[in-house]
């Protein structure tokens, strides 16, 4: 059971934000957040502060590790709610060159040889050079080394080609578009993706290494992040290129590779339900997260009830790695970035917010305090930052 008082400021100033969000009594239908900014600022030591622009990935990263510290989370996995809604797992297979050096023989004789006329037979001499053009062969041969190590995340970069440099016939910049479909090729298990190594490098060099991405295990609450901005030697860079991507029914089941296979796990029959004992029916509803339906349920007629709804409304949902948007985050740079001395689109920029009402299910767009209606449909071509996917049947 966990301990609130043991919360730390950031922890508890953001559960009493979401309390007042959703409580009934309130008289006011606003919300003040400065107690939660004040203590983001404190926290994070001015790092992120009122006035200041800074990455959205970076700071919701930051964000869900301080508040799954300050819940009293360890390092290991699921030890909680953060990580309980957020975390994943996948395999990444790391295959780098590795260049046996002993080996390496230069140009040279080895010493004993004898290169002087007549000292040997022509026959013997071609020999010699043979098996030293395959030694050094051999030597210069590149061999491939092969890490696997699995490891735990709670968001994941994808990274967008990048924009291309000539203009279109108008003489404007041509703005791509790539689906998200193209750019989750990362994930699709098979392909291997060049990485520049600096840790494993030698004589302060870079190394080129090759890795594969197998996503294990799909979280509750999916956050993937679009690698717009890059780092040049000035300044930074945003990558504009549109990325469409579905609102409902994004399907992830061709990107997890699970010991357990979910495609091949049949829900139960509701003839099998009604057979169950309460203990069983029980099991079944905490294997899927769903201890929540009988908490409250005293006769064994409402947990069979409540079974039967969640296997054929939810279940096959849940097995089936969809993924529906429940908000999304776009960055808009205005025209007159690039000139005028204005050169970082990430300080000249603004962030947008597109919000589900799932009571109504209207789409907003919020900005600061402005808050407009928009459709669905005009969310999957905006420059989009940051999605977040809810798995269905949740």
């Amino acid at each position: 059971m966990v301990d609130p008082s043991t919360f730390s400021h950031l922890a508890t100033c953001f559960g009493e934000m979401i309390r007042k969000m959703w409580s009934n009594k309130r008289f006011k239908a606003t919300v003040d957040p400065h107690m939660l900014v004040q203590a983001i600022s404190a926290s994070s030591n001015k790092r992120f502060a009122v006035g200041k622009q800074i990455d959205a990935s970076e700071f919701l990263a930051w964000f869900l590790h301080q508040l799954h510290v300050g819940v009293g989370g360890t390092r290991k996995a699921g030890s909680s709610i953060i990580h309980a809604a957020f975390q994943g797992k996948v395999e990444i297979t790391t295959r780098q060159k590795k260049i046996n050096k002993e080996e390496m023989v230069g140009d040279g004789f080895e010493k004993g040889d004898d290169d002087r006329l007549g000292s040997d037979d022509e026959e013997t001499f071609l020999e010699k050079e043979e098996e030293r053009k395959r030694r050094r062969d051999e030597s210069m041969t590149s061999l491939f080394e092969e890490v696997t190590s699995e490891t735990n995340f709670l968001q994941l970069t994808l990274d967008i080609p990048e924009k291309p440099l000539f203009k279109d016939d108008n003489g404007g910049l041509v703005i791509p578009q790539e689906p998200l479909v193209n750019i989750l090729r990362k994930f699709d298990g098979v392909s291997f993706n060049d990485v520049i190594n600096t840790s494993t490098a030698v004589s302060g060099g870079s190394m080129i290494q090759r890795r594969r991405y197998r996503i294990q295990k799909l979280p509750k609450y999916l956050i993937l992040c679009l690698a717009r901005f890059k780092r040049n030697t000035f300044n930074n860079e945003k990558n504009s290129t549109i990325v469409p991507f579905p609102v409902k029914n994004l399907d992830l089941s061709d990107y997890v590779f699970s010991a357990q296979d979910n495609k091949n796990i049949s829900p139960p029959t509701e003839e099998q339900v009604r057979a169950m004992s309460v203990k069983e029916m029980r099991e079944l509803l905490e294997q899927y997260g769903r201890g929540d339906l009988h908490q409250n349920v005293v006769e064994k007629k409402e947990l069979v009830e409540a079974c039967i709804d969640f296997v054929i409304t939810s279940l096959p949902n849940l097995l089936s790695n969809k993924y529906d948007l429940v908000a999304n985050i776009t960055h808009t740079i205005p025209a007159e970035v690039g000139r005028e001395g204005k050169w970082d689109p990430l300080e000249e920029g603004s962030y947008r917010c597109h919000v589900q009402h799932k009571a109504s299910n209207q789409w907003y767009e919020m900005q600061d305090l402005h808050v407009t209606e928009i459709m669905p449909q005009l969310i999957g071509l905006s420059e989009s930052y940051v999605l977040i996917f809810e798995r269905k049947g949740l």
